[in-house]
């Protein structure tokens, strides 16, 4: 009779469970209700500013190349060309603002960058035919921008190019080709481009890193989940990623092998 109750006692248990489920983790950050995860909770880290504390850019002003005399031949920008509409995008105004909200080519894109690991990359900001805009969250994972939409509030690693959290949890940025080069490559492969220009609405002193040198020194703010004795912290790599198979190839190693031309 006991064995019959106790039997009796975990299938009552058993369906408890079914019905009501171990709550997921949450937890209120930057004003996010940052619920089950596809990332560890405990590694989804503020960065110091709050959400929008580091305004993206959402009505950028272009100029022509000549008009960009501020630029010098090895500032660095990322190029972007969308159906023969070719845009530069100096890192010396992302620093400050990590995100623009623009349309090349008639395509809505957002370009994104991360001054803390240093990744320039692209999406198109449209979903099923509605565009919206990308924020700053002011989160991190892995030291790296956790981006936000604004028609759902999903946060979206910008690395992964994923949601990680909120209605689109799970969803997959479409990615646009950006190259990361100087300006004075650039400029000569695109002499037509158009220069995202320093009149962006807010007043900042774009002549200036607001990270000094942190791109180059062997500091990192943020804890990571990995870290190689192998290369310097700041260690440049190129990523490929091929139906789902990722590769990394450091910058050092391919400077190593001779090339063939």
């Amino acid at each position: 009779m006991a064995g019959a109750r106790l039997s009796t006692l975990l299938l009552h248990l058993t369906l408890f469970l079914c019905v009501f489920p171990a709550k997921a983790e949450s937890a209120q950050r930057n004003g996010f209700s940052i619920i089950d995860t596809l990332v560890p909770l405990e590694e989804i880290l503020s960065g110091g500013p709050p959400r929008d504390g580091i305004p993206s850019i959402d009505s950028p002003k272009f100029v022509s190349a000549s008009e960009a005399d501020w630029l010098l031949p090895n500032s660095q920008i990322l190029g972007l060309e969308v159906e023969s509409d070719f845009r530069a995008y100096p890192l010396a105004i992302l620093n400050w603002h990590e995100i623009v909200n623009d349309t090349v080519g008639d395509v809505p894109v957002s370009i994104t960058y991360c001054p803390l690991c240093g990744t320039g990359m692209a999406f198109r900001r449209d979903f099923n035919g509605k565009q919206t805009t990308f924020g700053v969250s002011g989160l991190l994972y892995n030291s790296d921008l956790l981006l936000y939409d604004r028609e759902s509030a999903s946060l979206w690693s910008q690395i992964m190019g994923q949601a990680i959290s909120g209605p689109r949890k799970g969803e997959r940025l479409v990615a646009v080709p950006v190259e990361h080069t100087t300006w004075e490559e650039w400029k000569n492969k695109n002499p037509n481009t158009k220069v995202l220009s320093l009149d962006t609405g807010y007043r900042r002193d774009y002549s200036r890193s607001p990270y000094g040198d942190y791109d180059v020194n062997g500091d990192i703010y943020f804890p990571l989940s990995f870290r190689s004795s192998q290369y310097h912290p700041k260690e440049r790599v190129i990523r490929i990623e091929i139906d789902g198979q990722f590769k990394a190839y450091p910058f050092t190693e391919l400077s190593r092998i001779n090339s063939p031309l």
